[in-house]
């Protein structure tokens, strides 16, 4: 019997055998607008799109296990569960976004609070990510990890500020690019599924990412080729994930990016909607990152 996923209130829910999943659709607890997962799924869909599953009876049949459940980590394990593949998905509750984010704009604000309201925020979007084969995806990283990266720079800022010289402002804007490289490769290797490490790592290289970030600055002079070179990074950024069995691919096009943006920036301008379209925004880019089983892209 198929094995069943939901997510609520940007947590994932199960597994559920197929019978004690049709009791909770019979309950209300899995609704129409629920995302739901079981292996053989493409990605995370609503339970509505699934033909038979809401309103139709018993949930159509799928092969028999679900994503695995912990134990021992990557290496064990293995990330992705298997050769299976899919898209990712994003669910959150629009308050819960709306208080957490209100909190981090305004306490970093205040500049000390800022590594411990980064890591806080991020505890609580990363789970919000759903990946098929990897339940419960938590972040694992620890604040006092940016306590020097993140004063060192401040203070490297105001003495470059003193001297008030120009070469040493750009020298500060690549550092940054820098600090940001690193805080990826920070990020990445502090994902996690049901407590255990994923054993992920970035590879891409500093010279790489500053270059990608200089090409996409210069874009912006063209106006609408920062969608392009944004499309392009992200691929890379994609490429360059290693420690899992699954390639994990981009197909988002620059095109889409375009107007995407130029649509939330508009509605930006509206306040009131930034909620809705930043979760918009986030569910199309997941759902534009792929996990392929290693190979099959070729094939």
């Amino acid at each position: 019997m198929a094995t069943w996923f939901y997510a609520s209130e940007g947590k994932q829910q199960g597994p559920f055998p197929e019978g004690q999943f049709r009791e909770l659709i019979a309950q209300g607890v899995v609704r129409a607008d629920t995302l739901v997962w079981s292996e053989g799924m493409a990605g995370w869909q609503k339970a509505a799109e699934i033909p038979g599953l809401i309103g139709g009876g018993a949930p159509p049949m799928m092969p028999a296990s679900g994503p695995p459940m912990g134990g021992g980590g990557y290496a064990s394990s293995g990330y992705a569960g298997g050769a299976g593949g899919g898209s990712l998905a994003v669910d959150f509750g629009i308050l819960e976004f709306t208080w957490r984010t209100l909190v981090l704009v305004i306490g970093s604000c205040f500049v000390i609070p800022v590594p411990w309201l980064f890591v806080w925020y991020t505890n609580w979007i990363v789970p919000c990510v759903k990946v098929p084969g990897r339940p419960n995806l938590s972040f694992t990283g620890n604040a006092m990890t940016l306590v020097p990266w993140f004063f060192g720079f401040i203070a490297f800022a105001i003495v470059i500020g003193f001297i008030g010289s120009q070469l040493l402002s750009n020298l500060l804007f690549i550092v940054q690019i820098v600090l940001y490289w690193l805080l990826i490769k920070w990020m990445v290797a502090n994902l996690a599924s049901n407590g255990q490490p994923l054993g992920l790592s970035f590879s891409g290289s500093v010279w790489a990412y500053i270059g990608w970030n200089l090409l996409f600055a210069i874009s912006m002079i063209t106006i609408i080729g920062w969608a392009w070179v944004a499309a392009a990074q992200m691929r890379w950024f994609c490429r360059n994930i290693e420690g899992t069995r699954r390639e994990i691919v981009f197909k988002g096009s620059g095109l889409e990016i375009l107007w995407r943006g130029i649509v939330a920036a508009i509605l930006f301008c509206l306040i009131i909607p930034i909620p809705w379209v930043y979760r918009w925004i986030m569910n199309w880019f997941a759902s534009q990152t792929e996990l392929a089983p290693r190979g099959a892209l070729g094939a």
